[in-house]
């Protein structure tokens, strides 16, 4: 039986990582709302911008309940803004009062847009632990990690700097696989989810 992963709806890339979810096996839809985030066996969060999607999970009334699901083991898997806010720290949250708000989700430190601007944005092939050949990825404003607690799992480097962990059935990426048409990290996220890997 296929996993029911949501894709959160708030900003992003959804209709692409909605797409992905399908094509690795998943049933996928998307979660604006308590009820559809109860009904999800999993989670994508996409990427956007981290301050407004933390306004928009407090608004909605999402941030709580979501963060309940984590801490009782619910699969999580988080690209750019989404590795930012699964982060147990963010640096350069943002301003007072509409800040980045982290979730607790993955022993981590994460700093926002630390590969630079939307002009510094870039594209790479990186390795990526587990995946046979390397990764195309794509980075925008893309955050990077700068510390990992002890069972946190380094899957992949950039420029030197950690882009994307592992820690239980969580994931997270400082880059875009959506965006490619390479879906082997959404089939690792939905094996996670299943058991399989």
């Amino acid at each position: 039986m296929s996993p029911r992963i949501g894709v959160l709806a708030l900003q992003g890339d959804t209709r692409e990582h909605l797409a992905a979810l399908v094509a690795a096996g998943a049933e996928a839809i998307t979660v604006r709302r308590a009820v559809e985030l109860d009904s999800v066996d999993a989670l994508v969060i996409p990427g956007g911008e981290s301050t407004t999607m933390s306004h928009l999970l407090r608004e909605l009334e999402l941030l709580e309940p979501l963060r309940a699901r984590l801490a009782d083991g619910m699969p999580a898997y988080g690209s750019c803004a989404g590795m930012i806010l699964l982060a147990t720290e963010i640096l350069d949250a943002g301003v007072s009062g509409r800040d980045a708000t982290p979730l607790h989700a993955i022993d981590m430190t994460v700093r926002r847009n630390a590969f630079g601007r939307q002009v510094d944005s870039f594209e790479d092939d990186i390795g990526f632990a587990g995946l046979d050949g390397p990764v195309h990825a794509v980075f925008i404003r893309a955050p990077w990690v700068e510390r990992v607690g002890p069972e946190v799992t380094v899957l992949a480097r950039a420029a030197d700097h950690i882009v994307a962990v592992r820690q239980g059935r969580t994931l997270a990426t400082a880059f875009h696989p959506e965006m490619t048409g390479d879906r082997r990290v959404h089939a690792l996220f939905v094996d996670m989810v299943t058991g399989r890997a």
